[in-house]
C-alpha cells in the first residue's frame, strides 16, 4: 500500500501569512504542519509516499523534507501543474501508485490518534474505496456521507445545506488502483462548476458503478488547522497532549517554571516566568518576560520585557518591551514587535518580515 500527501495549494484562509509561506510548513507546537501526516502515515506501516507540489515549490519542499529517510520512508515528488481539485491530486500520481491500493492524507489535517485502524480495515476488507467519518458540529462546511435505510452509502455531498446527521468526512481517502478508470472513457468524471475535480466525485462514480465504498467512523481526535482560530486550537491541543518535557538548556536560577515546558538547545532564559504547556525552540532568548500557557516559540526568537501566551511564533521573531500582553496570535518568520506603551491584551496575525510598533 502506498500513500499520497499533497503539499501544494494556495492556503487562502491563512493569508497574509501564506502570501510568502507554504501553509504546510507553518508550525503547530513548533513542528511544521506537514510533519504530522508524514508521521501518521509512516506509523501505519506505509513506506512509499508521494508528495505532490505546485510549480516552483519543489526546491523548498525538498529542502525541508528531504528523501524521507528521517521517517524511515521513501518520498517521490510529483508535480501537480494546476490546482484542479483534490481528486486531481491523486490523478497525477497514477504512475506512482501503479497497481497498488493507496491512501491520500491531506497535508493540513492531523489525525492525532493515528490511522492504523482505518488502514487495517481497508487492507482486510479490500473495498474499492473507503472514507472516514467524524462527528462534527459544523459539517455543513465539509463533505457529508448519506446512507440508505440499510446503512449503505448512497452519496457523498460537499457542503450540504441540511445534512441528515452530524457526521462529516475528514481529509483522508482510500482507493483501490482501479479508481483511475473514473478519469477515462465516455463516463469519465467531469470538473465541477469551479473547474476542479472534487474529491466526492470519484466516490460517487464508484457508487454509481455498483462498486463497494466503506465508511468507517474515526474514533480518535481529528484536527483541521485550516484557518487562524483552528490553528491556535490545534497548537493548544498538541501542547496539552504533550506530557513529556525535554530541556536541552537550563533557565537561570531567578526564573519560575511551572507545568510542562520543553526547551531547545543554546537558549538563554533570564529573570522570566514560564507557565506550561509551552515549547521553546533552539537559540531562543527570553529576558525579563512572562510566557503564558500554549505558546510555541520557534528557533531564533527573542522575547524581552514582554508577555505572550496562546500563540504560535515562527522563527527569528523579536518581541521587545511590549508591556501589553500578547495572546491568540500567529506571528510570521523574521517579524518584529516593539512597544513602549501599556494597555489591554493584543492579538496579532501577521506575515513574514513585518515590523509592528504599538
Amino acid at each position: 500500500m502506498k500513500a499520497i500527501i499533497p503539499t501544494g495549494g494556495r492556503g487562502t484562509r491563512m493569508r497574509p501569512l501564506t502570501f510568502s509561506a507554504n501553509k504546510h510548513f507553518i508550525p503547530v507546537a513548533n513542528k511544521p504542519l506537514i510533519f504530522y501526516p508524514i508521521e501518521t502515515v509512516a506509523s501505519a506501516g506505509i513506506k512509499e509516499i508521494a508528495l505532490t507540489y505546485n510549480p516552483g515549490g519543489l526546491d523548498e519542499i525538498k529542502q525541508v523534507l528531504g528523501d524521507g529517510s528521517k521517517w524511515g520512508v521513501s518520498f517521490t515528488y510529483v508535480l501537480q501543474e494546476q490546482p484542479r481539485g483534490l481528486a486531481n491530486i491523486f490523478q497525477v500520481c497514477e504512475d506512482f501508485v501503479g497497481s497498488e491500493p493507496f491512501v491520500m492524507h491531506l497535508g493540513d489535517n492531523i489525525f492525532v490518534d493515528g490511522i492504523k485502524d482505518l488502514v487495517a480495515h481497508f487492507e482486510k476488507e479490500k473495498p474499492d474505496g473507503l472514507v472516514a467519518m467524524v462527528h462534527h458540529s459544523e459539517n455543513t462546511r465539509l463533505g457529508v456521507p448519506y446512507f440508505d435505510e440499510k446503512g449503505r452509502l448512497v452519496k457523498y455531498v460537499e457542503k450540504p445545506e441540511n445534512p441528515p446527521h452530524d457526521f462529516a468526512i475528514p481529509g483522508i481517502y482510500f482507493f483501490a488502483p482501479s479508481i483511475f478508470d473514473c478519469f477515462k472513457g465516455p463516463d469519465a468524471i467531469k470538473p465541477s462548476a469551479r473547474g476542479e475535480y472534487e474529491i466526492s466525485t470519484p466516490y460517487q462514480w464508484l457508487i454509481d458503478h455498483n462498486k463497494r465504498v466503506d465508511v468507517v467512523e474515526y474514533k480518535g481526535t481529528w484536527l483541521d488547522p485550516g484557518k487562524f482560530d483552528d490553528w491556535l486550537e490545534a497548537n493548544k491541543f498538541i501542547l496539552d497532549k504533550n506530557k513529556e518535557e525535554k530541556r536541552e538548556s537550563e533557565p537561570s536560577s531567578g526564573c519560575q517554571i511551572t507545568g510542562v515546558v520543553t526547551i531547545g538547545k543554546n537558549c538563554k532564559i533570564v529573570d522570566s516566568k514560564i507557565e506550561g504547556p509551552v515549547v521553546i525552540g533552539d537559540d531562543v532568548h527570553i529576558v525579563n518576560s512572562v510566557i503564558r500557557p500554549h505558546a510555541s516559540l520557534a528557533s531564533g526568537c527573542s522575547i524581552e520585557g514582554s508577555e505572550i501566551g496562546n500563540s504560535v511564533v515562527m522563527e527569528n521573531v523579536h518581541i521587545t518591551n511590549v508591556k501589553r500582553a500578547i495572546s491568540k496570535s500567529l506571528i510570521g518568520t523574521d517579524s518584529q514587535i516593539i512597544s513602549d506603551g501599556e494597555n489591554s491584551p493584543m492579538s496579532f496575525f501577521i506575515g513574514e518580515l513585518c515590523q509592528v510598533e504599538v
